[in-house]
């Protein structure tokens, strides 16, 4: 057997992160996954917990209040699985987060001082025997899920994985920022801690070169430049409104 055929068979494919979605706020899920895919130095898969497309109809204050546990079922109950609140920021390689992986836990997450806030990143070891009962059916129903209660094989992460914007100390060098009061879109909370970060990447998500330097020798100039003079063919043209025209709004 090759090199390159042992190679092939043990890649582990890209890292499966899994965000949460709300539509009330689409623009936290985009400047989350541009964070994370511009930082990773490996191949990721980010899917966003829609709760339409997902065999669950209980929800929360968000929809994905508790379709955040069906990470192991969608991934087949095999490999390693991310969850991610949508209200975050990567500042970091989210592969170095993977890295941290250990088989003998059933989830890890970041041991911070909000517990209520455990359950917002968990790394999830998807073929442990524990994560099994992790159903639709079961999720449904069952209680103690954000207190990670389904299992007592839970491992702790850094909390610079987890850093909680208001109720973590103000701290430099975070990995992941958690805006769990508000990403800094909003009024309320513009100029918080690492605000300058979360409009960065916005800015960012929301850019483009010139045309020009894009497309400016590709195949597609004729075409565009015939556009533009049959465009600027058809505008209207403006002239400047008569006096009787200015006095019937006067």
């Amino acid at each position: 057997m090759s090199d390159t055929g042992r190679a092939v068979r043990g890649h582990e494919g890209p890292l499966r992160i899994f965000i949460g979605f709300d539509p009330r706020q689409a623009v936290s899920y985009n400047v989350l996954q541009q964070s994370l895919a511009i930082r990773s130095t490996k191949p990721v898969a980010i899917t966003p917990l829609i709760i339409q497309q997902l065999p669950l109809e209980r929800t929360g204050l968000t929809p994905f209040t508790w379709s955040r546990f069906l990470v192991p079922y969608l991934c087949g109950f095999k490999g390693w699985g991310l969850f991610l609140d949508a209200d975050m920021i990567c500042l970091d390689d989210i592969s170095k987060l993977f890295e941290l992986k250990n088989k003998k836990h059933a989830v890890m997450a970041a041991d911070v001082r909000a517990d209520f806030e455990r359950a917002s990143l968990m790394l999830f070891n998807c073929a442990h025997p524990d994560n099994k009962k992790l159903t639709p059916e079961y999720i449904e129903e069952a209680g103690g899920l954000h207190a990670l209660k389904w299992t007592e094989k839970v491992g702790w992460l850094p909390e610079e994985w987890n850093h909680i914007v208001f109720y973590d100390p103000p701290k430099e060098g975070a990995k992941l920022v958690h805006y769990t009061a508000g990403i800094p879109a909003f009024p309320e909370v513009s100029g918080c801690e690492y605000t300058d970060e979360w409009m960065r990447d916005a800015q960012y998500m929301n850019s483009a070169q010139p045309w020009q330097e894009l497309m400016g020798n590709s195949r597609h100039v004729e075409k565009v430049q015939n556009f533009q003079r049959q465009r600027n063919a058809q505008a209207p043209t403006i002239r400047p409104a008569t006096s009787e025209q200015v006095s019937k709004f006067a």
